[in-house]
């Protein structure tokens, strides 16, 4: 994917569409939660090959320089990239150097940063990972300070947890049946692909 940066912010557009269009195709088949779909893993590996070629060539696709619809697909693509995790840190790196810059919202450094913790098993900041719990219900992963979690999401230009979680119950799948062979099933893919 060579070209001028018009080219690029649309070819980013394109996969970022794509990876969207599918992910409602695979949720409508009833398929999309159970387990890394191999055309959903397929799609995101692709999508995660090019951005990775986007950002050797031009660097982080930031709004100023690519259009802000552009920079979102980047960032869906890379927060998308779960196999990756190598492109998901440079990714981060990158993303928090154009929000300290003022070129990227601070919004979507948090939501990357909050993925990456919760695949290296770690806390995260922001609470914007989400996850079942062993009462059924989808809430936040463990957060590594609960007390000042919601003035970081404030600072970062996220509402409040407590409105997060609602809306994310609201809009949940059934939680899975066998709780622990999803998680286990989460965990495996987590060290298959260098996360732990």
């Amino acid at each position: 994917m060579k070209g001028n940066r018009a080219d690029l912010g649309s070819a980013l557009l394109a996969m970022a569409k794509a990876d969207i269009a599918l992910q409602e195709a695979l949720a409508r088949e009833g398929s999309l939660y159970g387990g890394y779909h191999p055309r959903m893993r397929a799609l995101h590996e692709a999508n995660a090959a090019e951005l990775a070629r986007v950002i050797r060539e031009s660097g982080w696709p930031d709004a100023g320089r690519f259009g802000a619809e552009a920079a979102e697909a980047a960032w869906l693509i890379v927060q998308h990239a779960i196999s990756r995790p190598d492109l998901m840190r440079q990714g981060l790196l990158l993303l928090t150097e154009a929000v300290e810059a003022g070129r990227a919202p601070a919004w979507q450094m948090a939501y990357l940063s909050d993925r990456i913790a919760v695949f290296e098993g770690r806390p995260q900041l922001f609470g914007t990972s989400f996850d079942w719990g062993d009462d059924g219900r989808l809430s936040p992963c463990p957060l590594a300070d609960s007390e000042r979690v919601d003035e970081l999401r404030q600072s970062v230009g996220l509402p409040p947890l407590s409105v997060e979680t609602a809306r994310h119950r609201a809009t949940a799948e059934p939680c899975p049946a066998d709780l622990a062979a999803y998680r286990r099933a989460q965990e495996a893919f987590a060290r298959s692909c260098g996360w732990r």
